[in-house]
C-alpha cells in the first residue's frame, strides 16, 4: 500500500496536468490541429541557438568522465559565479559563487528552500492565486499552507491581510512575480512595503521569516515593464529561478537559488540547502546544463512572440465580451468566468479549447489560458472563443 499522504496528493492531483492528458486524447480523436490546448505552461518558442551549440561544444571540448561526473551539491562553482556575475550586472547585487545554489529547475530549489528552513507545523504564507504545486511543495517539508485571499481586479498581494496572518508560527511566505496564473507583476511599491512588513514580523517573532520569490518568468515582461530583484527589498530573500521560461528548456531542470549574504544566519542557510539538495534526492543538478548555462547566461530573452499571442487573444477575448487580467508578464491570461467554473470549462472542452480552472489557483470563478502557443493556434481558435462567448457571455 502506498503512504496515505501520497494517497492523498494522487486524490488532488494536477488539474494542469489532467488537462493536458485530455488534450493528448481529444488530439487523437479529432486531429491535433483541430485541438486548441491551452493547458500547461510549454513554451512553444524554440531555445535559442547558442544552447545547441554550447551542447555540442561542450560535448567535444570537455572530458566526458570530468563532465558527466559528480561535483559539489551546490554545483560548479564556475557556472554559479557566471550567474552571480551576471546578477550583479543587471540588478546592481553583490552575490558571490557561494550565494548561489543550483538547483533542478525553480521547482526542486523551492522544494531544497524549504526543507532547509521548514520544522514541522511551521505555517507557509501564500498569496491566492498561486501555483497549486505550492502545497505539495510545503507539505513535503511538513508545513502548513496559509492562503491570503484574492483581491481582484488588480489582483495584488494584500498586504493588510499578510500582516494580520503573521504569528509564532509563521517561517516563510511564498511570492510569485510575474504572477502565475495572473500575468500581473508586484511593483517596487508593494515588495517596500512587504519588507517593511516582514521586518516587522520577524523581530515581533525573534527569528527571520523568509521571503522566498518564485521567478521563472522574471524576464518575460511586457510594456516596458520589468519584475523588480526582490533581495533590494528585504533581507532574508531566497530566490527561486528556472531556465525553462526564459530560454524555453522545460525537460532539462535546470534553475538556481540566489541568498544574499544579508539573509540571518546566511553561510548555514546556505550550507543548509546544500545538503536538502542531496537528501531530497537531486545530489546536484544536471552537470551539462550547469555547463550550458555558464555560457548562455547572457543570452538575450526574446519576449516578443509571447507579447505577439498576448496582444491577440487579450484583444479578440475583450471584443467578444470576457473580463479578462491585463497580462504585464508571463504567459497566461486570467479570465473572469461568465458562467460557474465547471461549467465554463466543460464547455470550452466541448469547443475543443482546453483551459484550466482558477479554483486549482485557490480563485475559483477564473480560467488560466497559457498562450504560450503557436500564433497560428490562437488564429485558429478566435472562432471557438467567440462560439463559447456566445453560449455563455451575457448580453
Amino acid at each position: 500500500m502506498i503512504s496515505n499522504k501520497m494517497s492523498e496528493i494522487m486524490k488532488s492531483g494536477s488539474a494542469i496536468r489532467a488537462m493536458f492528458e485530455e488534450g493528448k486524447k481529444l488530439a487523437k480523436k479529432y486531429g491535433k490541429e483541430n485541438v486548441f490546448d491551452f493547458s500547461l505552461g510549454n513554451p512553444n518558442v524554440p531555445a535559442p541557438k547558442a544552447v545547441g551549440e554550447a551542447i555540442a561544444q561542450i560535448a567535444r571540448e570537455i572530458d566526458p568522465v570530468a563532465l558527466h561526473g559528480y561535483m559539489l551539491n551546490s554545483g560548479f562553482e564556475s557556472t554559479r559565479k557566471a550567474i552571480a556575475d551576471d546578477l550583479n550586472e543587471r540588478y546592481q547585487t553583490s552575490f558571490g559563487y557561494s550565494n548561489i545554489i543550483m538547483t533542478v529547475g525553480a521547482a526542486g530549489g523551492l522544494n531544497v528552500a524549504l526543507k532547509a528552513v521548514i520544522n514541522e507545523g511551521d505555517e507557509v504564507i501564500v498569496f491566492a492565486p498561486y501555483f497549486g504545486e505550492y502545497n505539495n511543495y510545503v507539505a513535503n517539508a511538513g508545513g502548513k499552507v496559509v492562503v491570503i485571499p484574492p483581491v481582484p481586479p488588480t489582483f495584488q498581494p494584500d498586504l493588510q491581510a499578510l500582516e494580520s496572518a503573521l504569528n509564532e508560527k509563521t517561517k516563510a511566505v511564498i511570492i510569485n512575480s510575474p504572477n502565475n496564473p495572473t500575468g500581473v507583476i508586484y511593483g517596487e511599491e508593494v515588495l517596500t512595503k512587504l519588507g517593511r512588513i516582514l521586518t516587522d514580523g520577524s523581530k515581533k517573532k525573534g527569528e527571520a521569516i523568509y521571503l522566498i520569490s518564485d521567478e521563472p518568468y522574471r524576464e518575460l515582461v511586457y510594456d516596458c515593464k520589468s519584475a523588480p530583484f526582490v533581495t533590494k527589498y528585504y533581507d532574508n530573500t531566497i530566490v527561486g529561478y528556472s531556465y525553462s521560461k526564459s530560454l524555453s528548456l522545460p525537460g532539462e531542470r535546470i534553475g538556481y537559488l540566489a541568498i544574499p549574504n544579508e539573509a540571518e544566519d546566511c553561510d548555514n542557510l546556505l550550507a543548509a540547502c546544500s545538503v536538502a539538495t542531496r537528501i531530497l534526492g537531486f545530489v546536484n543538478a544536471p552537470s551539462l546544463q550547469q555547463l550550458v548555462i555558464e555560457r548562455c547566461v547572457k543570452q538575450p530573452v526574446d519576449a516578443s512572440p509571447y507579447d505577439r499571442n498576448r496582444k491577440l487573444l487579450l484583444n479578440a477575448l475583450r471584443e467578444y465580451g470576457f473580463e479578462c487580467v491585463q497580462p504585464e508578464g508571463a504567459f497566461y491570461l486570467f479570465v473572469k468566468c461568465p458562467i460557474a467554473e465547471e461549467e465554463f470549462v466543460a464547455k470550452a472542452k466541448s469547443h475543443n479549447i482546453l483551459i484550466v480552472g482558477g479554483k486549482s489557483f485557490a480563485c475559483e470563478g477564473y480560467v488560466r489560458i497559457a498562450y504560450c502557443v503557436s500564433y497560428d493556434t490562437i488564429e485558429r481558435s478566435l472562432p471557438h472563443f467567440k462560439a463559447l462567448a456566445k453560449e455563455t457571455v451575457a448580453k
